[in-house]
């Protein structure tokens, strides 16, 4: 038995979300659903011109992997995350608020000096998610900050794609990709976001290396990975970088390929409010569920209704209670 069942690697983002309408996308040069990198001045203004906005937003701990691992962790599975901090309030924020979530962590080694990243989750009447990041001191997420023991003793290394938007968090996945190889601990990926597909692929695929044994992405990555438009063409691109692979399709299901079979799976019917964390939650939850016994298509199906649970609400997380809920419908 190893000591975590899943070793997350990403950025640490304190996220703060906020109810816009398309009209202010528009007029403030936002591209909508995407993730957009920003410096510091740019996110102060948007912060400036989402003074108005900011009554019903709040704080939390993000960043794409770190959703995931957390809801792995609520699940009731056993986590590590590495990730780079600074020393400022919202550092003390983020490592404070993996910890209550029981998720371990080196604060030592996570910490740097400089700013803590911070995004910006602009959330529309239609549900989608539009992204600002500043990165701050994740940008300078390296090798420094894994944790080899702790990736040792894990079942499965996570990682999302967004790191291969920095040399050094680039760099640090293709470490932790050969080092758990060697082990033979298990690697996932998250392809993360169109816009890092269509940039960035090059850098995905030296993160993948050879083959993964893991692939989470929705349609329109995989799409745009494949260079088509045919969901068949998609299927058989993620293919040939993964053993196993899941293609999320939002509100129609999933695509759950398991090394030999390709299933789709529906997706629960819920009035959607919120996309943000949709897929981070899908990815938690397969992951649990496959480090507990479930089969393939069975993890499947507990991802899709965490997902479904995650969309109907503001926020890319549930409470700890709900994921419970959840995990007794499939147990029964």
């Amino acid at each position: 038995m190893k000591k975590y069942q899943v070793y997350g690697l990403g950025a640490a983002l304190v996220d703060t979300e906020i109810q816009v309408d398309d009209n202010f996308l528009l007029q403030s040069g936002i591209q909508k659903g995407y993730m957009t990198l920003v410096d510091e001045a740019r996110q102060h203004e948007l912060m400036g011109l989402l003074q108005e906005h900011l009554v019903g937003s709040h704080r939390a701990s993000g960043g794409s992997a770190a959703n995931s691992i957390i809801t792995h962790s609520y699940f009731g599975g056993s986590a590590y995350y590495s990730c780079k901090v600074a020393g400022d309030d919202n550092g003390d924020f983020y490592i404070n608020d993996l910890s209550q979530a029981g998720v371990a962590i080196d604060a030592e080694k996570a910490r740097g000096e400089g700013i803590t990243g911070k995004c910006l989750v602009m959330v529309t009447p239609d549900a989608e998610r539009s992204m600002n990041t500043f990165l701050g001191i994740s940008e300078t997420l390296s090798e420094e900050n894994l944790n080899v023991e702790a990736l040792k003793n894990s079942e499965w290394l996570y990682m999302e794609g967004y790191l291969v938007t920095s040399e050094t968090g680039r760099k640090a996945a293709i470490t932790a990709r050969n080092y758990a190889q060697a082990q033979g601990v298990k690697v996932a990926l998250s392809l993360s976001d169109p816009g890092i597909v269509e940039f960035f692929k090059d850098g995905l695929q030296a993160m993948l290396g050879e083959k993964v044994d893991l692939v989470f992405c929705n349609e329109h990555e995989a799409k745009q990975w494949a260079g088509s438009d045919n969901i068949d063409d998609a299927l058989a691109a993620m293919k040939t970088i993964a053993n196993t692979f899941i293609v999320t399709q939002s509100d129609k299901g999933a695509f759950i390929y398991d090394g030999k079979t390709v299933e789709h799976i529906a997706a629960k019917k819920v009035d959607a409010i919120d996309a943000n964390g949709a897929g981070d939650a899908f990815a938690g939850a397969f992951l649990y569920a496959i480090t507990h016994g479930f089969s393939w298509l069975a993890a499947g199906k507990l991802a899709a209704d965490t997902a479904a649970a995650v969309v109907s609400q503001y926020g890319p997380r549930l409470n700890k209670e709900d994921y419970q809920a959840i995990l007794q419908q499939h147990q029964a």
